[in-house]
Formats: C-alpha cells, sequence, structure tokens
C-alpha cells in the first residue's frame, strides 16, 4: 500500500518505520536535519524492546518536493500545525485518497473535513510512546503502537474498501489497526488519557512514576479524566468501561521515567498542544454546562506561564 506520512515526529516517524519495516511504500513527509540525516543514513528506530533498527527502505522529502498521490495520508503533525497538513492535503491527496489524522487533539478530522469538500477524511487517534531522540533517530519507549480510524455519524462512507483493507495492513505491520464504527467515541476515549496525563504532566513536571502511586499528582490525573468523561456524556458518548480504570491501567504499565509530549513541548521552551488538550476542554465545559475546575485550574496556570 502507498502512504504518505505528513510528520516525521515520534508519532509519524514510528509509524513510517513499521509500515516500511513491513514492506509498504512509504514516503515521509520531514524537514531540517531530521529530513537531512533520513535521506543520509535511513530513519534509525530505537526501542526497548525490540533493539535498534535502522530502516533504509523510507522515502523522505519536504512537502513541496512530494510528487506523488498516496493512496493512505497520515497526519501526524501537532494541532498547531493543522493548517499547513490541509494545504498539503489540498494539492497532494486525490479523490481516492484516505486522509487519516492522528493528532492527540479530539475532532482533528471534522475540522480537516470541513476545508476539504472533495477529499475523505476520517477521524483517527494513535496510541503510541516515541519522541525524535536526534537527527533521523526515533526512540519508542514503550512497545504500544495502536491506530483507530473510522467514519464520523452521518459521513459518507466514501472508500470504505480501503479503510477495511488499512485495518489489515497496519496489522501486517505489527500496528493493532482497528476499523472503528464509533470513532468519536473511541477517540474521546483516547483524548481522555492524554489530555489528563499531558495536563497534570505538565502541571506537575512529573515522571509517570509520580502518577503511579498515591497522592496528588494520580488524583488529579484520574480527577481530569472524571472531567472528560462527564463532558462525553453531555456530548452523547457512551463508553461503556470505567476510563479512570482504564486511565491508571495505561499509566501504570508505562516506564516510570516516561513523560508526556506535550510536557516536553513545555520543558523545552517550544509551542505546545496546551490549547488543544487543556484550554478547548475548558470552552466545552461551558459549552455543555460541565464543571471542569481541575482543567479551570491548570488552564488558568499555563496562562500566567504564558504556555502556548
Amino acid at each position: 500500500m502507498k502512504f504518505c506520512i505528513f510528520g516525521a515526529g515520534g508519532t509519524g516517524g514510528t509509524l513510517a518505520a513499521y509500515l516500511a519495516m513491513a514492506g509498504n511504500d512509504v514516503t515521509l513527509i520531514a524537514r531540517g536535519q531530521h529530513l537531512k540525516a533520513i535521506q543520509e543514513r535511513g530513519l534509525v528506530l530505537h526501542t526497548n524492546h525490540r533493539g535498534t533498527i535502522t530502516v533504509d527502505n523510507i522515502k523522505a522529502v519536504t512537502a513541496d518536493e512530494y510528487r506523488d498521490t498516496p493512496e493512505v495520508l497520515f497526519v501526524c503533525v501537532k494541532y498547531y500545525n493543522i493548517e499547513d497538513a490541509i494545504a498539503f492535503a489540498r494539492e497532494k491527496a486525490g479523490q481516492d485518497t484516505l486522509i487519516v489524522p492522528i493528532l492527540n487533539v479530539f475532532g482533528t478530522g471534522g475540522v480537516m473535513q470541513e476545508q476539504l469538500s472533495q477529499h475523505t477524511c476520517l477521524d483517527g487517534c494513535i496510541y503510541v510512546m516515541s519522541e525524535i531522540e536526534a537527527p533521523g533517530v526515533i526512540y519508542q519507549s514503550n512497545k504500544i503502537l495502536r491506530v483507530i480510524f473510522g467514519y464520523r455519524l452521518k459521513q459518507e462512507e466514501k472508500l470504505a474498501d480501503k479503510a477495511r483493507q488499512l485495518e489489515q495492513v497496519l496489522g501486517d505491520a505489527e500496528i493493532k489497526g482497528h476499523f472503528s464504527n464509533n470513532i468519536i467515541r473511541d477517540a474521546l476515549q483516547k483524548f481522555a488519557f492524554v489530555s489528563p496525563a499531558g495536563a497534570a504532566g505538565a502541571y506537575f513536571d512529573a515522571t509517570c512514576e509520580n502518577f503511579q502511586h498515591s497522592g496528588e499528582e494520580r488524583d488529579t490525573f484520574t480527577g481530569l479524566i472524571k472531567e472528560v468523561v462527564a463532558l462525553g456524556k453531555a456530548m452523547g458518548v457512551e463508553f461503556g468501561q470505567d476510563l479512570v480504570e482504564v486511565g491508571l491501567k495505561m499509566m501504570d504499565n508505562l516506564k516510570p521515567d516516561s513523560t508526556m509530549s506535550m510536557q516536553r513541548d513545555i520543558q523545552r521552551g517550544r509551542q505546545s498542544e496546551f490549547s488543544g488538550l487543556v484550554t478547548r476542554v475548558v470552552k466545552l465545559g461551558k459549552e455543555y454546562g460541565v464543571s471542569v475546575p481541575l482543567y479551570e485550574k491548570i488552564a488558568a496556570w499555563g496562562a500566567a506561564k504564558g504556555i502556548k
């Protein structure tokens, strides 16, 4: 299957490596020293569970240099770069291209679809713990790698055969792929982990170990999950499982020294997804009449710190 992956960070780089190792045609859209290193030496995937692998069958180019039409376009950028992804898809994707954004921020597929009315934009999410370790090197700290994607309620299901094929291709690449029949629920369920984990991790400047034991950090993490669950119920979403229990299990299975990507961006003084993962929840709380005091507290803290 022919893939284009827009964004070569921890998410896009890991996805590209696994897909390419399974023999798929993969082009990675990257830039700067990271791009140069991949072009010169291949993409290096450093993991704790399968060692270090150099993947040398990935094509790596800039957005402007890409001249193909992909069967599947995975969008793997930070939410603050979504307009760049939309512009790229408008120019490079075809009528038969399945566009699958797998960002941390809930509802990205719908945002893209509004501006790409002639294309097919699904919603999606990914479970992965990875980051750029050095130019051309991706560090995957935990073996979890799961991609969920699907059509939104009332969305015309164009390219459904390709979506079903994608699930199989992901599986063949040792990626747990799931073509969901309720992507809003599933994406919000993922958001109910990554948003609380990122918000609490940034606020306490803590590693996962701090959230794996009783205390203020763990209580805050679970409290944030409950606020997202309350929002989901106000939206009419029925989860069918205890998301606090699910979130704690996921947190407890992470490496103790792991941190969240938004937290790392803030630590390094970079632009972060704070507005999408924290501030947006406060806005949704007001929109749906749901009390989200912990999110309000962390949003106020972020505003005082000038976090973007």
